[in-house]
């Protein structure tokens, strides 16, 4: 059971279990495809960099808890009806990569996002702050970088970490 204290359509949940998470995919996809969801859904603890994904040879889709944890109902519900996008585009036989015309457009009808909200646990993570000395340019950059090898790219001035 996955704990969950936000709004979801106005009625506050408590929890959210592997049943309740079938009902409301399922309830998502009458209202917003008018099919029916008759497959799988899961949630998977290990995805980190996604807010779910469809794996088309399963017919499933696997959400990330920790958007249910630490972001609101609406969130989860928006990459809820992404995945339902490429389950029901999959189906049908049309194209359902992120790329293809009939998912973008089936993306902009069931108002879905094309992207999830990055977790406030993972925009924490170590990025290294750069300024230049001349300009005040600023950077930021997951890998360190060499300050006597790399300049600011605006006035090829000094790098200093800040």
């Amino acid at each position: 059971m996955i704990q969950y204290a936000q709004n979801r359509g106005g009625v506050l949940v408590q929890s959210l279990t592997q049943q309740q998470l079938e009902a409301w995919t399922d309830e998502l996809s009458r209202k917003y495809f008018d099919k029916p969801f008759v497959d799988d859904v899961y949630f998977n603890s290990r995805l980190r960099t996604t807010g779910g994904r469809y794996i088309p040879s399963k017919r499933t889709i696997e959400i990330n808890p920790k958007y249910i944890v630490e972001l609101d109902g609406a969130e989860l519900e928006g990459i809820i009806k992404h995945e339902l996008c490429h389950y029901h585009l999959h189906i049908e036989g049309k194209g359902f990569g992120h790329g293809d015309p009939e998912f973008k457009d089936l993306l902009h009808k069931t108002d879905s996002p094309r992207f999830c909200a990055q977790l406030p646990s993972e925009k924490k993570k170590g990025f290294h702050h750069y300024e230049c000395v001349q300009c005040g340019q600023t950077y930021q950059r997951k890998r360190k970088v060499d300050t006597k090898k790399y300049h600011c790219g605006k006035c090829k001035g000094r790098l200093k970490k800040k």
